[in-house]
Parts: structure tokens; C-alpha cells; sequence
């Protein structure tokens, strides 16, 4: 499968649109006082953000809620931000430890539901369920076979793989976001890619 396939999901970012003000002049107004620059990164960042964090998640009022606290953090802690950093990396670290969160809660949610079944009951946790897709929802079933094949790739496959191929964020920006080299950035997509093209080897 080739590599635009799943990057087709990626939502329009406006990346030529002219601005009166960068995302730092912004930020630099928010923090001087200006309530009107803090309206205007909401409104640049609300809905990219929220891709990322569903794509994450898999969880539309999940996605939301860390959004929200995205955009509440940014309004608490603006004087944070400080310029030796582009604002969308700061914005997206952000919402990146949000999102994690939400995860380590999920699984302990989990694993406290599990303790509390019997044996017998686990077994019926998750029934298979049979979609009848017919060929008007071919587009929409191909569309659901790449979200899911992202969803089961591991935590940091996934995290880079939805910033590179859906948020189309540069390596660079990627990396200062993770927190890891920009080497090992490139190779986890890579590894990311491949484990994709395997999985949905059968789309064509």
C-alpha cells in the first residue's frame, strides 16, 4: 500500500494561508495582555489538535476534553512559552502529555474493570462484530481500515506516524515534540510505514 493512502486522512492545516500575525507575534500579545491573540491561536489550533488527539485516542469526547485542557493550559500558563521554541511545537507537547495521560488513565481503568470480572465473564469482554459494508461505503470502509491499523500501532509508532503522515509536521518539529533525536524520529516512521503497508497490504 502506498504511503498516501493512510495520509489522506489528514485534515486541510490552511499551510499557505497568510497571516496578519505569526503564531509567536500571538502568543507574545496574548502574554502582554491581549485576549484577542489568545482567540485567534484557539481558532488556528482547535481543530488540528483535535485530529492529532483522536487519531490518538480513537475517542471523539475524549479528543475534546484534552483539547479543552490544551487550550485552558495555554490560557493559565502563557508566560511559559518562551520564543527559543516554535509555538505549534509547544502547543502540540502539550496536548502530546494530555493525550498520555488520558491513555495511562484508560488502561488503569481497564485493568481495574478486568480484576472485578470472572474468568468466564473476560471472555465475552469484546464480541466480534461482522460490519456489512456494501460498495457505497467502500471508501469509508478503506477509511476505517487505516484508523484501525493505526490504532494498534505501539504507542510511539503511532504518536509520530499521525504528526508526520496526518499533521504533516517536519521532522524537526516532530522530534522537539517527542523528545528524542531527530534519528530516531525518521527510523520509528519508517518502522511505522512498514508495519502499515503489511497490515493493509490487501487494500490496493
Amino acid at each position: 500500500m502506498k504511503q498516501s493512502s493512510y495520509s489522506s486522512l489528514a485534515v486541510s492545516l490552511d499551510k499557505k494561508s497568510t497571516f496578519l500575525y505569526t503564531d509567536e507575534q500571538l502568543i507574545g500579545r496574548f502574554q502582554a495582555g491581549d485576549e484577542r491573540a489568545y482567540v485567534e491561536l484557539v481558532n488556528r489550533y482547535k481543530d488540528r489538535l483535535l485530529n492529532f488527539v483522536f487519531q490518538f485516542l480513537g475517542d471523539m469526547e475524549q479528543a475534546e476534553d484534552v483539547v479543552q485542557d490544551t487550550m485552558l493550559r495555554l490560557y493559565e500558563k502563557k508566560h511559559y512559552y518562551k520564543e527559543i521554541a516554535k509555538f505549534s511545537t509547544w502547543i502540540y507537547t502539550i496536548a502530546r502529555n494530555l493525550a498520555n495521560t488520558e491513555l495511562r488513565k484508560r488502561k488503569r481503568r481497564k485493568t481495574t474493570y478486568l480484576s472485578h470480572m470472572s474468568k468466564d465473564e473476560r471472555q465475552y469482554e469484546i464480541p466480534a462484530v461482522q460490519d456489512n459494508v456494501d460498495q457505497s461505503l467502500h471508501n469509508e470502509f478503506i477509511q476505517d481500515r487505516i484508523k484501525s491499523a493505526i490504532s494498534k500501532l505501539p504507542e510511539h509508532y503511532k504518536m509520530v506516524i499521525i504528526l508526520r503522515d496526518i499533521q504533516e509536521l517536519s521532522y524537526d518539529d516532530i522530534s522537539n515534540i517527542v523528545g528524542v533525536p531527530l534519528g530516531t524520529i525518521k527510523s520509528r516512521i519508517n518502522r511505522a510505514r512498514l508495519q502499515l503497508q503489511a497490515d493493509l497490504q490487501d487494500l490496493k
